[in-house]
């Protein structure tokens, strides 16, 4: 963060709040002219603080609002095994975010389904074909307290 000024947190905390923003908006709201701003913003895009900008979806709205907290526990654990494992989850579109952690458990997925038995499938037809996967644990969510997608610094 130290090559980061005042500014160009600036720019990122508005960003967070609202990435439609047309440069010029951006600027207004940061105290700059358009081309200063125009030229932080891809500098903080080329040197990786915004890695992309999205939309955020209403997953209930879209069917797949049954989201799951996936605990996955591996046989055993290789850099093949991981890898393999890492690739495959990237291609699984249900799975919306997947960590790799420490603990009893060697990976935690973000998962999203339309209802528990479409999640019954997805165990039993996707996850449960990948090989070395040694147990699941999953966690229903019930209801969503607080979902922030910002980074707050």
């Amino acid at each position: 963060m130290d090559t980061l000024d005042t500014v160009d947190i600036q720019i990122l905390r508005t960003l967070q709040e609202n990435a439609r923003l047309t440069t010029k908006e951006l600027a207004a709201r940061v105290h700059l002219s358009t081309t200063p701003v125009f030229e932080r913003l891809k500098r903080l895009e080329s040197n990786g603080y915004i890695k992309k900008y999205i939309a955020v979806l209403d997953a209930e709205k879209l069917n797949q609002g049954f989201v799951v907290f996936c605990n996955v526990k591996m046989h055993r654990m290789s850099h093949d095994i991981a890898e393999q494992f890492s690739q495959m989850v990237k291609g699984i579109p249900e799975v919306t975010e997947c960590y790799n952690v420490s603990g009893s458990f060697d990976y935690l997925l973000k998962v999203h389904a339309a209802n528990m038995k479409y999640y019954r499938e997805f165990v039993l037809n996707v996850l449960g074909s990948i090989e070395g996967l040694g147990s699941i644990e999953s966690t229903f969510v019930m209801d969503t307290i607080k979902n922030d997608y910002g980074i707050h610094f």
